[in-house]
């Protein structure tokens, strides 16, 4: 099975399993990981930003106009970042690593 690692705001570690066809926001919340998903994947925040690590970001399928849309909303956004409910595992992405950021910005509460 492949494994995935979440690396926290503090530089904590924590590698998980990563079964194929989940998303890494699934992924994360299977495994007490702290992304809020306030949208539930539904592509209506931007609360499952990560940032993928570069040697991972060009394994990924391009971003959709939405995701776009909501990436731009994001807090600390990077050149490598990504909402985590629009990365779905694969076996190429074996050993992915993503970052948290230090910060969210819930624009669903208004």
């Amino acid at each position: 099975m492949p494994k995935m690692t979440f690396v926290n705001p503090d530089g904590s570690r924590v590698e998980v399993d990563a079964p194929v066809g989940l998303s890494v926001l699934e992924i994360a919340h299977r495994n007490g990981i702290d992304i809020e998903g306030a949208c539930e994947g539904s592509l209506a925040c931007s609360t499952c930003h990560v940032i993928v690590a570069p040697e991972f970001f060009d394994k990924l399928d391009e971003p959709s106009e939405d995701e776009e849309d909501m990436l731009d909303l994001a807090f600390g956004l990077s050149h490598t970042s990504r909402l985590g409910c629009q990365i779905i595992i694969t076996e190429e992405l074996d050993g992915l690593v993503v970052q948290l950021p230090v910060a969210t910005r819930n624009v669903m509460l208004g």
